[in-house]
């Protein structure tokens, strides 16, 4: 085995160490102790894959696989513990470790006044991270399947780690339930592969693609390409991961777990799968054009919707989290034009300046005691220098102003929709680029309301001071990463160095040159959701800085817009008419009638019965011997005449 690959292993597997000492362990050993364990072993992991990723730079990733264990072996079908190998998995793993790093080292300041132990909190992290990486280094669509699930459960642990809290509870249910959903398709998708490919594993998968681009599958007497409708199922399973447009109502509950949780979930883990699931399977998603049209349009519209919602919720984190859910639909409009470089690029440059958003937010609601609401801070800028000053690169890094880091990768995504000149990538092209502008003003509006103005709470103000070091140095090094990845990062995620660079990793057809046509872009086209951009700083500037009560005004004047981009554009109301009133009221008629009615009613009546016949039994027990001696003669009379007249 290669040294290469023998860290890669250890990148993978150590976090599970840590889970598994602090989680089994943490009660026996102590707080301090088992957060030390988890802490240790992300860095031992982080190590290794920076060091898996600079050897795999310097000699070529290529392609190579690790044998851990036999899983699954029934009849014809195998599957294996088998880590990939190469520049998608191992640039995914160090991207993952680094983020995860960060946040537990963050955790240790922010977690420290909980009142309950957290090794459970600890532990629950680095599970997390792990099932992530088990996901991005799979080599079959099983062991994807394994982390995608593993994903799934530690996000239901920790957005409902205060368990004591309704709403937690609530989001983390909410959040398993929407993500099951989705789910089914992708299992379903994932079984049509193995009916058309009799395999899960990768190469073997898409070394058979040429063979089979016209077969068919037939539903309902109508005939489809059996390809679209696997590509069509997988990115359904994707849309509740990356929480896009109708699968996306589970994201911003999910800020009822701790901050640091909504930085991993939003930056390096759970969100990010669904992307990931689509650069993994670009061999198939490149011969489905009727689903990237579809992904194109989906991408593009969620893009758009969270961009509107956040520009008026109030509270900083739900603010940040729809900006997510906006970065996430800019990363499948350039998955639905073929540019997954270019969507693999934003994803990890998202990481660093997502997560530095997350835990400055975090810092502020540390400072503020954990008030939430953006109109019950202000100025708070002097009080929290640093915080201030990392908050405003994050914000610089979203709204992809350059040189720092969403400018490359977002600018690039925007390009390759221009580029391709569809009608589909037109409509995703002006979204963007209007979501561009909304992006800068809802983060500039956020700066504002948090940092600058009159505070609403003086008193809050005056007691606000900055985070300890160990939550400062995470949002320096983060930030250090929002502003410098980008520009280190594009020569080889989608410049010249990019064939090189991920050797196959991602698959782009003969016909597919749109990585090519990146730099043939007219200049005006280019710079221009640039210019949106800085224009959505200045109107932020105007309704926040200059004119304070501009926003009020408008939102009265608009009542009904206002109303509707504040409820989310009514998509909770809408799923709990069609969905949840109507399962309730059928879950309560089975309950009252059925379990209460039948199930537990015939078992009483039966009881009630044998009860009543005892009570009348009981009466024929007299005790008379004259009447048991007639009740006799009688029976022995009726025997008698039966028995002769027989």
């Amino acid at each position: 085995m290669q040294p290469d690959l023998n860290l890669f292993s250890a990148a993978v597997l150590t976090p599970l160490v840590g889970a598994t000492v602090a989680g089994l362990g943490g009660r026996l050993m102590g707080d301090t102790l088992a957060k030390a364990v988890t802490l240790l072993c992300m860095g031992i992991a982080t190590l290794c894959a920076i060091g898996a990723l600079w050897g795999g730079w310097l000699a070529g990733f290529g392609h190579s696989t690790v044998h851990l264990a036999q899983w699954v072996h029934a009849g014809g079908f195998d599957a294996t513990w088998t880590l990939r190998f190469d520049a998608l998995s191992v640039t995914m793993v160090a991207m993952v470790l680094v983020v995860s790093l960060l946040v537990h080292c963050y955790s240790l300041g922010y977690m420290s006044h909980d009142s309950m132990p957290t090794y459970r909190f600890f532990s629950y992290l680095s599970l997390f991270t792990f099932a992530m990486l088990m996901l991005v280094s799979s080599n079959d669509l099983i062991q994807l399947f394994f982390g995608w699930e593993g994903v799934g459960l530690a996000s239901y642990l920790l957005i409902g780690y205060w368990y004591d809290r309704p709403s937690a509870t609530a989001a983390a249910i909410k959040a398993f339930v929407v993500n099951r959903v989705a789910d089914l398709f992708f299992l379903v998708g994932i079984g049509l592969i193995y009916v058309l490919f009799h395999t899960v594993q990768y190469d073997a998968i898409f070394a058979q693609v040429p063979q089979v681009l016209n077969a068919p599958y037939t539903l309902f007497g109508i005939s489809f390409r059996m390809l679209e409708v696997i590509c069509l199922l997988l990115f359904v399973g994707a849309m509740g991961k990356s929480a896009q447009l109708f699968l996306h109502t589970w994201l911003p509950d999910a800020m009822e777990g701790p901050t640091p949780v909504s930085a991993l979930i939003h930056a390096a883990t759970m969100v990010t799968a669904g992307v990931f699931l689509m650069a993994r399977m670009s061999p198939l998603l490149e011969f489905a054009p009727a689903t990237r049209t579809f992904i194109i349009l989906i991408g593009a519209t969620t893009c758009f919707f969270a961009a509107t919602v956040g520009m008026v919720q109030p509270d900083i984190k739900r603010t940040i989290a729809y900006s997510t859910c906006s970065q996430l639909g800019y990363m499948f409009a350039a998955v639905g034009v073929g540019a997954y470089q270019a969507s693999v690029f934003h994803l990890t440059t998202h990481a660093f300046f997502k997560a530095l958003l997350f835990l400055g937010a975090g810092s502020v609601i540390h400072a503020m005691h954990d008030e939430q609401n953006m109109f019950k801070m202000g100025g708070l800028w002097k009080k929290l220098p640093l915080t201030y000053t990392v908050m405003w690169i994050g914000s610089l890094a979203l709204a992809g102003v350059f040189p720092f880091a969403g400018y490359w990768s977002k600018d690039a995504i925007l390009n390759a929709l221009w580029s391709t000149g569809s009608s589909a990538s037109m409509y995703a092209w002006s979204l963007g680029t209007i979501t561009a502008f909304l992006t800068a003003f809802y983060s500039w509006r956020l700066i504002f309301l948090v940092f600058h103005g009159q505070a609403a709470d003086a008193h809050a103000r005056d007691a606000a001071h900055e985070s300890p070091a160990v939550m400062s140095v995470p949002l320096v090094l983060l930030a250090f990463g929002a502003v410098v990845a980008g520009i280190l990062l594009a020569p080889f995620y989608i410049g010249t160095h990019q064939i090189g660079f991920w050797e196959g990793a991602i698959f782009n057809a003969p016909d597919n040159t749109i990585m090519e046509n990146l730099e043939h872009v007219p200049g005006l086209i280019a710079i221009l959701p640039s210019l949106a951009g800085l224009a959505g700083i200045a109107v932020a500037v105007l309704c926040y800085v200059l004119n304070p009560v501009l926003p009020t005004n408008i939102a009265r004047a608009f009542g009904p817009l206002y109303r509707f981009l504040l409820n989310k554009w009514y998509f909770d109301e809408l799923y709990d008419a069609i969905f949840v009133r109507p399962y309730a009221a059928i879950a309560r008629v089975l309950w009252k009638d059925g379990e209460e009615g039948v199930v537990e009613a015939v078992p009483h009546d039966m009881v009630q019965a044998a009860r009543t016949s005892a009570a009348q039994a009981v009466k024929l027990q007299t005790g008379s011997i004259a009447i048991y001696a007639f009740t006799v003669l009688a029976g022995l009379v009726v025997l008698l005449t039966v028995a002769l007249c027989g």
